[in-house]
């Protein structure tokens, strides 16, 4: 296949009608002539953004006559130099491979300095052979480069979707054939592209290899990311984190083993528990009252300490009493939280290496970790990371949350302990319980492209890039603020000495007792890492301990805002927001999120009606038609602050949870329909069937087997209430039905019945 990689040449000359312009002319027609497209330039300009052309070029031939060096003058000369060297130094950053050709006239080698002579694959004089020869000889070494460039599934794919073979197999629209016999079948047809449709195959593709038993191209490329990655082994998975999860656990755990779990966990681990019928242990993370769920503290990894929690569950008493010795069979750590907080991982192994057998680390939101220095120990598997004596490591991560993996790109990693080694046939005996025996090829070509990516340097840069422009936008923030001196603005959550030389200090975003920016409380010494790239954004109205202010701005009406007017966030709290700079995240887009919410800003000042800037909305829900911005953003202020919501919802998140039964008994009686749907006001005491979630955060509160306590259902009055008063800005709660009983909604949940 044919991919769109043109030569760029730099030369400021290349546009002008003299012996020079003229050289470099016939040298790009010839190219051209061989059937590859040249680009032009006649500068450098922005060195870094010119650099990041390196992604899509076949290679560089950068001219050094006597114009670009000054022609002659000492000072202009090493002016010259020093340009060609910075942006030699910042290709090779970012790419070591792609050739770089020096062009020249008159001068040689020894006007080159040696680290910049080094990096390059060829010198060119020009009138010393023909433009013809000089262009076969650069084409070479750019299609090798190119020819390189694809890992193994990737490369077997896109061979296999070019070479013509009709289709006998499924999927059953035949490489999009079926397609093209409807009309809406054109339309899907000419949106998603041939390629896709081509590529979309069956399992019965032997030239591409299995997913299943991880053998032909698809083995390569999990063994290549194994070693971008640093693991010992790396299975791709087609199902998203979640499933990554699953597998994990069903490889480790089975019914009535003792699992100790973050509260703080993706709902994933809570349905393996339900799946494998395991008796969980919880670890409580600390909580502010901007509803940014914080860190375990270290006390809970002690040993002695999970011990106690083990004796005081009824269920796990149980298995103690018969067996003194027993050990959780998997500690699963939620790292890094969805708002940002990393663990010392080597702190973690350290403290529980042999207590517990499994350590897996949920990395489903920190899989850029492994390339950057800034991340240090605050990650699970990386380069020259000391293994564990008996306790094997785990990591899920989600390729495509923060790296380039189209959606549910997933994969596990695995460290090996120096005295306990995974079992490749007995690990994939979950692995096939969960994984599709139909994958979407797509998805595994892009866990494969998503790790060659990530190849040294290239992966460092783009990591760099990324922690960079989440400190220019946290600056361009706090810039803003400055101007706006006693006005209101936006603040981004994270520690208040934000200095100039940024990454170099590490120590500036650790989490440290005594800081109240964090809202924390004590914290270990080293312990915790916030993530710079992971951005809280704070709207006014709530400070850190809980305390209202007499007007506010809650977040659900800003990201309304942000949403109608093309901005679309992650994740919205009671006052505050979340973005992620991922890989993917250009200037372009923070810049546009800064002047976005300077127009909030105006239109709140003005009390715009919402007819006018929100009109979307107001098309669904035309009561807020004559409301001005900041009319409503005051309405529901001053019922958060009526009903103190944000001590509510931090005392209820911290309360005791009690276990009646072990969740999967719980589900059960949901499965059999031995549950009664109890409404708000008769839920204190009862015990749920199902796992009970409110969005935001989306992290469970409840799950199956637990009881609901006197603060959870005084959060219930004030949902029911809040929803009654603002349609369109309900709080979701996964688990509460509504009912619509004579124009209004009366809501329950679905509890274990009370045997009799």
């Amino acid at each position: 296949m044919r991919f769109h990689f043109p030569l760029v040449i730099i030369d400021e000359d290349f546009r002008s009608e003299n012996t020079s312009g003229s050289g470099i002319r016939e040298l790009a027609q010839a190219v051209q002539a061989e059937g590859m497209e040249v680009v032009g330039y006649t500068s450098y300009g922005d060195l870094t953004s010119f650099a990041q052309q390196q992604s899509r070029a076949a290679g560089f031939i950068l001219s050094i006559d006597d114009e670009e060096f000054g022609a002659g003058s000492p000072e202009e000369t090493q002016l010259a130099l020093a340009q060609l060297r910075a942006f030699v130094a910042e290709i090779r950053r970012r790419n070591v491979d792609i050739p770089l050709y020096i062009y020249g006239e008159t001068r040689t080698a020894r006007h080159i300095p040696n680290d910049v002579l080094r990096e390059l694959h060829g010198f060119i004089h020009m009138h010393e052979d023909t433009p013809e020869f000089v262009a076969r000889h650069i084409i070479r070494e750019a299609r090798s480069y190119l020819d390189g460039l694809a890992p193994p599934f990737f490369r077997a794919l896109t061979h296999y979707a070019q070479d013509g073979s009709y289709s006998w197999h499924c999927p059953g629209h035949s490489g999009g054939v079926a397609f093209l016999k409807s009309p809406v079948g054109q339309m899907f047809h000419q949106f998603f592209g041939e390629n896709m449709l081509r590529a979309d195959v069956c399992n019965a593709v032997d030239e591409l290899g299995q997913l299943l038993d991880h053998t032909g191209p698809v083995a390569a490329s999990e063994r290549n990311a194994a070693r971008i990655f640093n693991a010992d082994h790396l299975f791709f998975v087609t199902n998203g984190t979640s499933t990554s999860n699953k597998i994990v656990w069903h490889s480790t755990v089975a019914p009535g083993d003792i699992v100790v779990v973050d509260r703080n966990c993706h709902k994933s681990i809570l349905h393996a528990i339900m799946m494998t019928g395991a008796v969980p242990v919880f670890l409580m993370p600390t909580r502010n009252h901007y509803g940014i769920i914080g860190p375990i503290p270290r006390s809970e990894f002690e040993p002695e300490t999970i011990r106690q929690k083990m004796l005081a569950n009824p269920f796990c008493r149980e298995k103690l009493e018969k067996d003194p010795h027993t050990k959780p069979r998997v500690l699963t750590i939620t790292q890094s939280t969805y708002d940002g907080i990393m663990y010392n991982v080597e702190e973690i192994k350290g403290l529980l290496d042999g207590h517990i057998e499994t350590l897996h680390f949920d990395e489903a939101w920190l899989p850029h970790a492994a390339f950057h220095d800034f991340y240090g120990d605050y990650h699970a598997i990386g380069e020259g990371r000391p293994r564990c004596q008996t306790s094997m490591v785990f990591s899920t991560q989600s390729t495509h949350k923060l790296l380039a993996g189209i959606s549910q790109a997933s994969q596990i990693l695995v460290q090996d302990a120096e005295h306990n080694r995974l079992d490749r046939d007995v690990f994939n005996e979950a692995y096939l319980m969960h994984t599709s025996t139909s994958p979407q090829y797509a998805i595994i070509a892009s866990c494969d492209v998503a790790a060659a990516m990530m190849e040294a340097p290239a992966g460092t840069a783009l990591v760099e890039e990324s922690l960079t422009e989440a400190l220019d936008f946290r600056r361009a923030m706090r810039k803003v603020d400055e101007e706006y001196g006693d006005d209101w603005w936006f603040k981004v959550w994270g520690p208040d000495d934000l200095t100039d030389e940024g990454l170099d200090h590490r120590d500036a975003w650790m989490l440290k007792s005594g800081e109240n920016w964090h809202g924390f409380g004590d914290v270990a010494e080293g312990f915790n890492l916030l993530d710079p790239i992971k951005a809280t954004v704070l709207t006014p109205g709530l400070n850190v301990d809980g305390d209202f202010s007499e007007t506010g701005i809650p977040a659900a009406i800003v990201s309304k805002y942000l949403a109608e007017h093309g901005v679309v966030i992650e994740k919205t709290g009671l006052y505050s927001f979340f973005i992620m700079f991922t890989i993917g995240i250009t200037k372009g887009r923070w810049n546009t999120m800064v002047t976005a919410l300077q127009q909030f800003k105006d239109d709140y000042d003005k009390n715009a009606p919402l007819w006018r800037i929100l009109p979307e909305f107001v098309s669904q829900f035309p009561q807020y038609e004559r409301i001005g911005l900041k009319d409503l953003c005051q309405q529901i202020h001053g019922i958060y602050k009526s009903r103190d919501v944000a001590r509510l919802t931090t005392e209820m998140y911290l309360s005791d949870m009690t276990p009646a039964m072990k969740p999967a008994k719980a589900f059960a009686k949901m499965a059999h329909r031995e549950i009664d749907r109890v409404p708000i006001d008769e839920l204190e005491g009862r015990i749920t069937a199902v796992m009970f979630t409110p969005y935001p955060p989306g992290i469970p509160l409840l799950i199956p087997g637990e009881v609901f306590n006197a603060t959870i259902v005084d959060y219930l009055r004030f949902v029911r209430e809040f929803n009654g008063r603002f349609p369109g800005f309900e709080t979701y709660i996964h688990g509460l039905v509504a009912e619509k009983v004579n124009g209004e909604f009366r809501y329950y949940v679905d509890c274990v019945r009370p045997e009799v």
